[in-house]
């Protein structure tokens, strides 16, 4: 029996759907195949006609970023911090933990400079008194003798001598109260110290300040100043600017320094890493119980390129060390253009 055409159309099987869609989808990817085909034969006509390769800004930027690879990712300091600013971009190139209060042992003594060379000329005479070391260290600088300010400076910063900061310090302590009207007046060496705290002030250092006016430890459980590395940086920054000739002779290995009456006394320096830091223009170490091992720098990274360095919290030895891995990575960062 014949069916009804109407039932044949009403039982004829939908069209499948999934058919569709792979149909839909194989075209489509046909489509864009095209469109790449013609993408790269219009890229490949463009470098057949100027002769240069389409990769080639991609090559420029992988070279360019393998040229610019971190220069400090290999170092590893002792030091609890450390702070390198490029004194003439303003650019931090490396810190850690930069602004931790440490202890500042005899990186106080720039400080103490700053502050009697601000208060006693360079070429004027100072006669040492009768007094004994405040570290008990034997008496280098004889009673009596005579020196030009700058001479006994030199002799202190050098080998950093307490004795002779302790001496500055008691030297300049009258002119600096009579310049200053808010520092004691009263005190041996009370207004130098004073306005050594208010020069801190002055510069921003937020974090340091100064008990002595050396820097050694008042007690086994206290320092004579404290400081961060951040501070530190900025106060050799303001000594480069401000005072360099003051510091000059931190960049020799040894100085010899004649007195008012005739004495010649010899000092070595207590940095001991001085050679393998090219083009120095200042420097000084500290060093005590407390403290550990601190050194800060400055130098020129490039001609003409000053960058000052600091490490506070090594060790006595770990602190010459650790400026020895800063100096190259602060070289390469400088040639990269960091």
């Amino acid at each position: 029996m014949e069916q009804d055409p109407l039932q044949q159309i009403n039982q004829t099987p939908p069209p499948d759907h999934r058919l569709m869609h792979a149909a839909m989808l194989t075209l489509a990817g046909l489509i864009l195949a095209g469109v790449g085909f013609m993408s790269a034969y219009g890229l490949a006509g463009a470098w057949y006609g100027t002769g240069e390769a389409p990769t080639s800004q991609t090559a420029a930027a992988v070279e360019a970023s393998a040229t610019t690879t971190d220069p400090f990712a290999s170092v590893s300091l002792i030091a609890k911090s450390a702070y390198v600013l490029d004194l003439q971009t303003g650019q931090v190139l490396y810190q850690q933990n930069p602004n931790a209060q440490l202890p500042l042992a005899s990186l106080t003594k720039i400080a103490l400079m700053l502050v009697v060379s601000d208060a006693l000329p360079g070429d004027s005479i100072i006669t040492i008194p009768p007094h004994q070391t405040p570290d008990g260290a034997p008496v280098r600088i004889p009673a009596g003798s005579s020196w030009h300010v700058q001479d006994l400076i030199d002799f202190t910063l050098v080998p950093s001598s307490n004795e002779g900061a302790v001496l500055l310090a008691q030297a300049a302590n009258r002119e600096v109260a009579a310049a200053y009207p808010d520092a004691p007046q009263n005190g041996s060496d009370s207004a130098t110290l004073w306005r050594m705290n208010n020069l801190a002030s002055q510069l921003g250092l937020s974090n340091t300040y100064f008990l002595n006016v050396s820097g050694l430890d008042l007690s086994n459980t206290q320092s004579g100043a404290y400081g961060s590395a951040h501070d530190v940086a900025e106060l050799f920054a303001h000594a480069e600017k401000t005072h360099p000739d003051v510091f000059a002779a931190t960049t020799h290995s040894t100085i010899e320094r004649t007195t008012i009456d005739g004495t010649t006394l010899t000092a070595q320096n207590t940095d001991i890493a001085l050679n393998a830091i090219p083009d120095i223009i200042m420097g000084k170490t500290g060093y005590t119980d407390l403290a550990g091992g601190n050194l800060g720098v400055v130098f020129d990274a490039a001609p003409n390129h000053p960058v000052v360095a600091v490490v506070i919290g090594s060790t006595e030895d770990g602190r010459f060390t650790d400026m020895r891995q800063l100096i190259p990575a602060i070289q390469e960062a400088i040639s990269q253009g960091k």
